[in-house]
């Protein structure tokens, strides 16, 4: 069983410092600063408004957090973008929470970061009764998934939508909805890093009267057969606190925290 010791060097060198940019048009951007020597922070810039963009890493301290932070600020706003600064429990220097609010940043809640070994995930015994998996591998998946994540969170799911419809390009169906019947009562996504050993899980979520069944359980474990017949190793998920009790039940460990601080142009 790889330890922690181990998974958060891994994640920290595949999934951030040599993050890949998620999509045509997109783009990852590494920063360096006068007098220093090497990356102090990699960037990712959406395709367009609707993409991602943010700070997935940085190797910042005391003499450089602020000015890397003001930087940051005004590169996106000179975009007229929104980003997101990803911070994770771990990183430097441990004052750089109140710093990012001091500039302005807007934290939202914080998740755990799990990471899992396929290879050491206890044998899934599928999905429960009365409930069969269909992979999304069209704009009718797509409604489908959409209906069951607005079901599940009780809101508008409009950007996961476009989300979905982008990923329909993949030669892998990388989202999947539960069916009863013909009713969508669940659905989660994932999202694969190509030159990693990481496939990230993604929007989980099952209507409250499904819950405690076992469906997520069988979404996890679809995901990672899927994965690991594309030679993927290890699964990767920021997890609710909701979601992480019955991650830790199917063997993935806590590396730490992960909070996204938003910074509103």
């Amino acid at each position: 069983m790889d330890t922690v010791a181990a998974l958060l060097p891994l994640y920290d060198r595949e999934m951030r410092e040599g993050v890949r940019a998620d999509g045509p048009g997109a783009r990852v951007e590494r920063v360096e600063y006068p007098g220093r020597s090497g990356t102090v922070v990699v960037r990712h810039v959406g395709a367009d408004a609707d993409g991602w963009n943010g700070v997935v890493w940085s190797d910042l301290d005391e003499d450089t957090a602020d000015a890397a932070i003001a930087e940051q600020v005004a590169y996106f706003a000179s975009l007229g973008r929104e980003f997101e600064w990803k911070l994770y429990g771990h990183d430097l220097p441990a004052d750089l929470p109140r710093r990012l609010r001091a500039a302005g940043f807007v934290a939202e809640p914080m998740e755990t970061l799990m990471v899992a070994a396929i290879a050491d995930l206890p044998a899934g015994s599928g999905p429960p009764e009365g409930i069969r998996l269909l992979p999304v591998t069209d704009a009718a998946g797509v409604d489908l998934a959409v209906a069951a994540q607005e079901r599940a969170f009780g809101e508008s799911r409009e950007q996961h939508r476009k989300l979905l419809l982008d990923q329909l390009d993949s030669d892998v169906p990388l989202a999947v909805v539960a069916m009863a019947g013909d009713v969508p009562v669940s659905a989660a996504r994932m999202e694969l890093h190509p030159g990693t050993s990481f496939v990230s899980l993604w929007g989980g979520g099952t209507a409250p009267e499904w819950r405690g069944r076992g469906i997520y359980r069988a979404l996890v474990h679809h995901r990672a057969w899927l994965a690991a017949e594309h030679g993927y190793r290890h699964l990767h998920v920021d997890a609710s606190a909701m979601s992480r009790p019955i991650l830790e039940r199917l063997g993935f460990v806590a590396l730490g925290t992960t909070t996204p601080y938003v910074f509103l142009p």
